[in-house]
């Protein structure tokens, strides 16, 4: 049940949510949008970053990643 509550979120609201957190933490990802070839899928595209921002990417991830999913 848990999985497709996953598949039902809107991807507009995926993509926009992400970019505010990532905002909160001082990361941009420039190319982050909705994938509009493949809407079924619900992809959202991450897009290309340099290298220091995959670097504090991963970062933030670590300071904030938790186990419970």
């Amino acid at each position: 049940m848990a999985t497709k509550e996953r598949n039902n979120v809107d991807p507009h609201t995926a993509a926009e949510t992400l970019r505010a957190a990532l905002s909160d933490v001082g990361i941009v990802l420039p190319s982050l949008r909705v994938d509009p070839a493949s809407p079924q899928l619900r992809l959202i595209e991450l897009g290309r970053v340099r290298s220091d921002v995959a670097a504090r990417l991963a970062e933030a991830i670590r300071r904030g990643a938790t186990r419970d999913d």
